[in-house]
């Protein structure tokens, strides 16, 4: 699993290895089985998960315990619960596996650790912060603006091995629709 974790950084930070090594021992393995809570909302979380294999649902629940899907987090990305990680406040959302899953994780101290004494990985979470921004800011401003219909479409342009992989409902729930409008829609 380590070596998926190694091409990953490799693609990011080019040819200085020099601390690769360093920065791969702070990972821990963790095989996880379906349905698997990794965080739960309230919980403060402890770790940032590299996904190896398998798929996390990073989602939360309202007073009437309606789940709503934030993310949907595949094989080499990266999931936490930034807020609560870096500021060690309780979570407002859930970690789940929603496949069998290879994880490695980073606790805090060991990823801070590295930020302060490793260059390349400082600057390879900045890379990946930003990423994730601009995937974010993208999915926002694309599901705000979009018909129900729009928004499947987009999912299937930009995020069609969903579909294969992910359960009608949750997806329903990604996309900020009801379960039945997708049902109806993808039908046609």
């Amino acid at each position: 699993m380590i070596d998926i974790l190694r091409k990953h950084i490799l693609t990011k930070i080019g040819d200085d290895t020099s601390q690769l090594e360093v920065v791969l021992s702070k990972f821990q393995h963790i095989a996880v089985k379906c349905d698997t809570q990794l965080l739960r909302q309230g919980d403060v979380c402890k770790h940032v998960y590299f996904v190896a294999t398998g798929c996390l649902q990073i989602s939360n629940l309202d007073q009437n315990h309606k789940e709503t899907t934030r993310d949907i987090v595949i094989e080499n990305y990266w999931c936490s619960e930034l807020n609560s990680f870096s500021e060690q406040v309780p979570a407002i959302e859930n970690i789940t596996a929603i496949e069998d899953s290879n994880l490695l994780a980073i606790s805090r101290s060991n990823f801070y650790q590295l930020i302060a004494s490793v260059a390349q990985f400082e600057k390879f979470y900045t890379q990946l912060l930003e990423a994730s921004y601009a995937h974010s800011v993208n999915r926002i401003n694309a599901l705000m603006a979009l018909s129900a219909k729009e928004k499947i479409d987009w999912l299937t342009k930009n995020q069609p091995y969903l579909l294969d992989r992910v359960s009608s409902k949750m997806i329903a729930s990604y996309l900020g629709i009801t379960q039945e409008t997708y049902s109806r829609l993808k039908r046609k």
